[in-house]
């Protein structure tokens, strides 16, 4: 049993996903830092200086001043503000995975195409035989 684990953990699917799951944290940290860093502020001085990631709206009456401040109180918020920065994250990181997976296409070697299937007798063939069959 120790032998099969060994060689599922050893195949090259399993050892390109951990790749994989180890570089997309690294590459999340990335857009989370140009959402946050770059892309909220620009949308922040449009809106007239509002920290974006903290714009929310309180259900539950309380007026805090900060979301920070709601979070620590318990109010019930809707933290449109952190949803948006999540959606824009996740067409960021959408667009370069297709991106890459484009670049990675055109760099793979085509597959050689399978040969075509040998012709076989056309319908008018097969009409003309059916035809002479029946003639005999």
């Amino acid at each position: 049993m120790i032998q099969e684990f060994k060689a599922f953990l050893m195949k090259g699917n399993v050892m390109d996903l951990a790749v994989g799951i180890i570089i997309g944290a690294a590459f999340t940290a990335i857009v989370n830092s140009l959402v946050g860093d770059l892309i909220n502020p620009i949308i922040g001085l449009i809106l007239g200086g509002i920290n974006f990631s903290d714009m929310f709206l309180d259900l539950s009456g309380t007026n805090p001043a900060s979301l920070a401040a709601a979070k620590e109180t318990g109010a019930a918020v809707f933290a449109y503000g952190a949803f948006i920065t999540a959606v824009i994250n996740f067409v960021i990181i959408g667009w370069v995975v297709f991106m890459l997976v484009k670049a990675m296409n055109k760099l793979m070697p085509k597959k050689p195409e399978a040969p075509a299937a040998p012709a076989g007798p056309s319908e008018v063939d097969l009409l003309k035989d059916i035809l002479a069959a029946l003639k005999k």
